[in-house]
């Protein structure tokens, strides 16, 4: 069952079949703005553009569960993983609907379903002896008795001297690391010095697979049109040749590894994550093969950010292919890089920049947030900037006052009692959109971006395709201005008339191009044309694309529009001097901020019992006692700290 309540799909013959993945955010903290954009709302997007098509496409992702991050995380907060995985699945789950993303399935891999697949697909690599093993020294904890994976070992950096730096990269530095090159190495757990000790591991053998490998990424790679990020991060690495990946770990929360030897093990998380596209899908549908083993029939299209490539372009299709059936190997892979905070570094952990459950606690709505992170878009080889000016900018410039403003204005005129009282007017058999040649101008320059939108979106270029979309408002507002509709309707009506409904058709197209990146914008325009959603346009019917290609026949004579009204909000200098300061700093920065804005306020509310110079009793405040508000709140947080 979908996530919004209906039968699960699947593959249609003579259909084309269009299977969707975004990496799987991990589950141990809230998803940033970076996260967003660099997986689940691209992909949203497109699977919003192949519905409009008319595809059959299913959208699937999830939470990632297994592995030593969920581990630390639940030391950090003391309780068990199961319990920060249900914690955390569902705030991803809470600020994906909030985002409007529209999975078919968002799961989670600490699923029956997820052992399952996973298992299933190692027994194949392994009786195909793509696997070895391998002893290695590893530190082990005797307080603990048990290995430490590298984020349950600190230590000092051997590069920075900083201390604690964690036994797979330094904080302070950024080298990556491994736990035995820290200096002074301890348990994150119990502080005590761990030792070496060996234990065995499972590896696969990448490189006997690296001829089958290139053989594929050399094909889909041109037939995907892959982005280049993707191309270049993926033939770098096999330009340096693959090596052995270590696909067991020693811990307890993760895919038990079904081999005797190794049931103490579980498998190494970016062995099993990956493959939890299939295991959700399997959730899904119990019918998940016809999806993930018909390479014939089915495209598979993965969305993430640039640190996640090698796993999806080297490793995924090397455990597919290493167990010789016939899956649906990724077709196309279209990757972000960074999308950065005022010019710094979003960090979960550190918690720098804006959340997914910050914005909610903004009065900016979805479609600005969803509006601006595609816009800026990182993409083919750039990192972005996240700032509060830009965000401000683009709402008042494009949002407000093209969009939002051509929409309006159109609307506004035709329900004017003066002007068409609410109707879509009738145009005259003596006026022509053809013979009025600002109207065919349009109609033209409509018809090309039309045809540069669809061009965009099929190559997976999003940014593109808003901005082309973008382009046809801005031809809207030019149209009106041309024609002086508000002349036109005192000296010649039926060319009024012509202009108006020309002007309101464009308005649905927008709404209908629009759709992928702002739902809710579309369901408003819908909602002030009086339309239902159902009889949204469609891109794969010939008759509406001619239709669209003449934007004075779109929308019916006679038919009655809904009530307008502005469809976004200027943002002002003085609300976003307040967001910056808001959300400046950390997380915690914010969180003491906030406790001491809070006790400042309730000393303020309480009264003490003074006495003046004369023994005189006096009422005040407590805030009264100090000089200024800012004294109070310093005294409060001195309380809190």
């Amino acid at each position: 069952m979908t996530e919004n309540g209906k039968a699960a799909k699947v593959p249609v013959d003579g259909k084309r079949n269009i299977l969707i993945t975004s990496a799987l955010p991990y589950v141990n903290n809230v998803p940033h703005l970076g996260n967003i954009i660099g997986c689940v709302l691209s992909a949203d997007v497109f699977a919003r553009y192949c519905r409009l098509r008319g595809y059959n496409v299913i959208y699937i992702c999830g939470t990632d569960e297994y592995g030593t991050a969920t581990e630390t995380k639940a030391l950090t907060e003391n309780c068990s993983p199961k319990e920060i995985c249900d914690k955390y699945h569902a705030i991803h789950k809470e600020v994906y609907e909030w985002f409007n993303i529209s999975f078919d399935k968002f799961g989670r891999t600490s699923t029956p379903e997820q052992t399952e697949v996973c298992q299933s697909i190692f027994k194949k690599i392994f009786d195909n002896k793509w696997l070895s093993e391998r002893t290695e020294a590893q530190l082990y904890c005797d307080t603990c008795e048990r290995f430490l994976a590298d984020r349950l070992v600190e230590g000092t950096c051997p590069h920075c001297e900083y201390d604690p730096a964690r036994g797979d990269q330094c904080e302070k530095c950024g080298k990556v690391l491994g736990p035995i090159e820290l200096k002074n190495p301890r348990c994150k757990v119990c502080t005590k010095s761990p030792r070496l000790r060996d234990t065995d591991h499972l590896f696969i053998e990448l490189p006997l697979l690296q001829d089958k490998l290139e053989k594929y990424i050399n094909k889909m790679s041109v037939d995907g049109s892959w982005s280049k990020n993707a191309i270049q991060i993926t033939n770098s690495s096999l330009r340096d040749g693959l090596k052995q990946v270590c696909i067991t770990r020693d811990l307890k929360w993760g895919v038990p590894v079904p081999h005797e030897k190794y049931s103490n093990k579980v498998f190494y998380v970016w062995f099993d994550a990956p493959i939890g596209y299939i295991s959700i899908t399997a959730s899904y549908t119990h019918e998940w093969e016809k999806w993930w083993k018909n390479p014939e029939n089915v495209e598979l299209y993965q969305f993430m950010g640039k640190d996640n490539v090698l796993f999806h372009t080297i490793c995924f299709p090397s455990y597919l292919l290493g167990t010789g059936e016939s899956w649906t190997l990724m077709k196309t892979v279209s990757v972000t890089d960074y999308l950065k905070y005022e010019t710094g570094k979003f960090s979960k952990s550190n918690g720098v920049g804006v959340f997914g459950n910050d914005v909610k606690d903004t009065n900016i709505p979805v479609e600005v947030w969803r509006y601006y992170l595609l816009i800026n878009r990182p993409e083919e080889g750039s990192d972005a900037d996240f700032t509060w000016p830009d965000l401000q900018a683009k709402l008042n410039n494009e949002l407000l006052n093209n969009l939002g403003n051509f929409v309006n204005r159109v609307l506004s005129f035709i329900a004017k009692p003066a002007g068409y009282n609410s109707i879509i007017p009738n145009v005259p058999d003596d006026v022509s959109g053809d013979s009025h040649n600002p109207t065919k101008e349009l109609a033209d320059k409509v018809s090309a971006y039309l045809d540069q939108y669809i061009e965009a979106m099929e190559k997976v270029k999003l940014k593109q395709g808003l901005k082309i979309a973008m382009s046809i408002s801005k031809e809207g507002n030019a149209y009106l201005q041309q024609t002086k509709f508000w002349r036109l309707y005192k000296e010649n009506q039926s060319l009024c008339s012509l202009v108006i409904k020309t002007a309101a058709g464009i308005a649905y197209l927008l709404a209908c191009l629009l759709e992928p990146f702002m739902p809710s914008f579309t369901l408003e325009v819908f909602k002030q044309l009086n339309l239902s959603p159902e009889i949204h346009l469609s891109l794969s019917d010939d008759k509406d694309i001619d239709r669209v290609r003449r934007p004075w026949d779109i929308l019916s004579a006679g038919h009655k529009i809904g009530i307008p009204k502005p469809l976004f909000r200027e943002l002002k200098n003085e609300e976003l001097e307040f967001y910056k300061n808001k959300f400046a700093g950390s997380q915690a920065d914010r969180i003491v901020r906030a406790e001491a804005e809070k006790a400042a306020e309730q000393l303020k509310k309480t009264t003490i019992v003074a006495t003046d110079g004369k023994g005189k009793k006096k009422n005040k405040s407590a805030a009264q006692q100090f000089k200024n508000k800012s004294a109070a709140q310093q005294i409060a947080k001195s309380c809190l700290d």
